[in-house]
């Protein structure tokens, strides 16, 4: 496994395959500073690697080592943000504030 000093994150065994996130939910997510970072690095990484490949004319398919690097940063990109909480909705907040509180 690898983590960046930065990130904080540790990427799953095979950062391919998103787990129990068979449908991506389309609520916004809660996303901490600490992963908006890590999301932006990613980002950055996959433009480049994709800008560097389109420049040397080829495309975008097959299995290079490079399509290979950029799915996997991809992935990691996705692992991030679904480990974000989503943003409750108004109906969510509305039933927290009115429920009796457990102490």
């Amino acid at each position: 496994m690898v983590a960046t000093a930065t990130s904080g994150f540790t990427p799953q065994a095979s950062p391919i395959a998103v787990p129990g996130h068979g449908r991506p939910s389309p609520r916004p997510r809660h996303i901490s500073r600490q992963a908006g970072r890590a999301l932006e690095m990613l980002a950055h990484a996959i433009e480049y690697l994709a800008d560097e490949y389109i420049h040397h004319g080829r495309r975008i398919e097959g299995n290079e080592a490079q399509i290979q690097a950029m799915r996997i940063l991809m992935a990691l990109n996705r692992n991030i943000y679904y480990e974000c909480p989503p943003v409750p909705t108004l109906a969510e907040r509305c039933m927290a504030f009115f429920s009796p509180r457990r102490r």
